[in-house]
């Protein structure tokens, strides 16, 4: 795909969005150095700024993490996006229409969209203009003042009124000679099944508009206004050429910035409580849209942070979703904890009550998610009993699978070992024989090995590292292939990425490969090409390419060492191992130590 991108259309987009103007969009202000603007760098922790931005040459550099580029690069880091979507996002900030040449239907998506954001965007006025001027829309404007939102609060999120009739936007649309069956498509309206005509989707509600990230108008939740009413609370936007459900986090427009700033997403149930949040001053606060959390939203969020607080209703349906979102965020690779407010509190009835500070309070206490699960395992069975005892053991174990985390799997086993008041080892081999009966895994490296298998999954999140490493691992081949030697393949996690680059070694020692030329054949499974190709499509001049490849490669080899060691540590405590393996494993423990010391050869 990036390649059907013409150059001129590249350098059109990238002259329309100054590097410096656009980092600041995401970073602040940055500091002037000499000709260089410098920031504390957004992709590693630090606290000198290293992150310098050349507003000359529309480069950025960090000398902490070697991470650098153009303001393509910066966009797609920074949002973990491909190089078309970044390239995407950056033409819709300077408002560039954007086709491919393999796509003759992309300019008319295009229009089509462009409707029905305009279409968004004149009703939002009108039902702003609804809540704050008609008569009928004093039922919305009551209902704000009993919960305390502030006029500011209504106008900072553009809240509105639909009125309630059945055709108000249907003549609305009339009146501004949009055509219906485009409405429709839009959502606001429904046609009728017995009849000619439409009938509105929202009426006598108080509306609250949906925005992506560049804070435009694709969709709406509405609120009824009488709790007593015998109908759904809310009724939202149905999916759209613009809206899709899972994939929308409503409050990120707002919210992205003080999230990468904080390094940390508040995610919360409802939008007043969202809006009770922004208004009190903490910003980093979002909420998933109309449906339960997604593994789209993690991946969303974890564009501008490695972490959540999940701060949902304190009701049992809450608490259970808060144990559910481990399955969902945790391919992310985000850290999660739980705040569980007081029975009858919501983040907003507790910041109008208690204050934002208790909020922020609350929020830095808040167990980490393990902590969270293994009290409310405890509440829910008796774990001074035998029954109880292996119900907790059996669901943590469950969720311990899921955090794929050998160090985690080691703390938690000895935490829950000390709540259960049992030993560690005892704990250790229940979970052995848990995962044996599980899972049959095929062929483990050893005979210890088996318990720290997984099962199998059937498409692989790649963790970024890996899959920019997969790049530096193209463009390095293709110049100073001498490098490659160091690469060993079982370094990598990521089963995708282990398996293309010892296929590509292979190849390259046997001189069938090139180190250029595209693989594709080599490969028989759709992950793997669709992986391969997401490497190649790196279009950009990555800076120092050599330095960043042997950065990150000896990143991946001291994470696959520690993981070694995680199993030999384990295997040391374990009950079922024979005295007599004791001083190998010790030894293979301390060599492993010792070669995460020395350098790459």
């Amino acid at each position: 795909m990036a390649g059907m991108i013409s150059d001129e259309l590249k350098e059109q987009i990238r002259a329309a969005n100054p590097i410096a103007e656009v980092i600041s969009s995401y970073l602040g202000p940055l500091k002037k150095a000499g000709n260089n603007h410098v920031a504390l760098c957004p992709f590693h922790s630090e606290k000198t700024p290293s992150f310098h931005v050349n507003p000359v040459r529309q480069s950025f550099h960090c000398f902490g993490c070697n991470e650098g580029g153009d303001v393509f690069t910066f966009v797609s880091l920074y949002e973990n996006l491909s190089f078309v979507e970044a390239l995407r996002r950056l033409a819709e900030r300077a408002n560039i229409p954007v086709s491919f040449d393999n796509d003759p239907q992309a300019s008319e998506k295009r229009q089509l969209k462009d409707k029905l954001l305009d279409i968004h965007e004149k009703i939002t006025q009108r039902w702003q203009a609804a809540l704050q001027n008609d008569a009928a829309g004093q039922i919305a404007r009551d209902y704000l003042e009993r919960r305390g939102v502030s006029t500011e609060a209504v106008a900072r999120f553009r809240l509105g009124f639909a009125p309630n009739e059945w055709e108000d936007t249907v003549n609305w649309a009339r009146s501004n000679q949009f055509d219906l069956d485009l409405v429709a498509r839009s959502g606001l309206i429904i046609k009728r099944e017995q009849k000619e005509g439409y009938y509105d989707r929202f009426r006598g509600r108080l509306i609250f508009p949906i925005a992506d990230e560049q804070g435009r108008i694709i969709g709406f939740s509405a609120r009824i206004l009488n709790d007593e009413e015998k109908t759904a609370k809310y009724v939202n936007s149905p999916e759209t050429p613009l809206f899709t459900k899972g994939r929308i986090i409503y409050g990120l427009d707002k919210a992205r910035r003080p999230i990468a700033q904080a390094g940390c997403a508040i995610i919360c149930e409802g939008q007043l409580d969202l809006i009770r949040c922004h208004v009190s001053g903490i910003e980093n606060v979002v909420a998933p849209q109309g449906t339960a959390l997604t593994p789209d939203h993690g991946r969303i969020i974890k564009r501008y942070a490695n972490e959540v607080v999940l701060c949902f209703d304190a009701d049992n349906a809450g608490q259970k979703a808060a144990v559910r979102a481990l399955e969902v965020l945790a391919p992310a690779e985000l850290s999660i904890r739980v705040l569980v407010l007081p029975e009858g509190h919501d983040p907003d009835s507790f910041i109008r009550e208690l204050g934002p500070d208790a909020f922020n309070e609350a929020v830095g206490k808040a167990p980490e998610y393990f902590n969270f699960l293994l009290d409310r395992l405890c509440q829910q069975h008796d774990a001074q009993s035998d029954r109880g005892r292996r119900a907790v053991m059996n669901e943590m174990n469950a969720a311990l699978n899921t955090a794929n985390d050998a160090v985690m799997r080691d703390t938690w086993t000895r935490k829950m070992a000390a709540r259960l008041g049992v030993s560690s080892d005892a704990v250790s081999v229940e979970l052995k024989k848990l995962n044996r009966s599980r899972y049959q895994p095929a062929a483990p490296e050893s005979e210890w090995d088996t318990a720290m298998d997984e099962p199998p999954v059937e498409e692989e999140i790649i963790p970024q590292q890996e899959m920019w490493f997969l790049k530096l691992f193209f463009t390095v081949a293709a110049s100073e292939s001498q490098h490659l030697s160091k690469v060993e393949p079982e370094w990598m996690s990521s089963n995708t990425v282990r398996q293309i680059i010892a296929t590509l070694l292979g190849a390259m020692e046997n001189g069938s490969w090139d180190g250029q030329s595209p693989m594709f054949d080599a490969f028989d499974l759709e992950h793997q090409r669709r992986t391969m190709a997401s490497a190649l499509a790196e279009s950009r001049e990555i800076p120092q390419p050599v330095e960043q490849f042997n950065d990150i490669l000896k990143r991946l080899r001291d994470r696959h060492i520690d993981r070694q060691i995680a199993r030999i540590s384990q295997r040391l405590k374990s009950p079922e191992t024979p005295d007599e393996e004791f001083p190998d494993l010790l030894k293979e423990k301390q060599d492993l130590e010792r070669n995460k010391s020395t350098p790459l050869e």
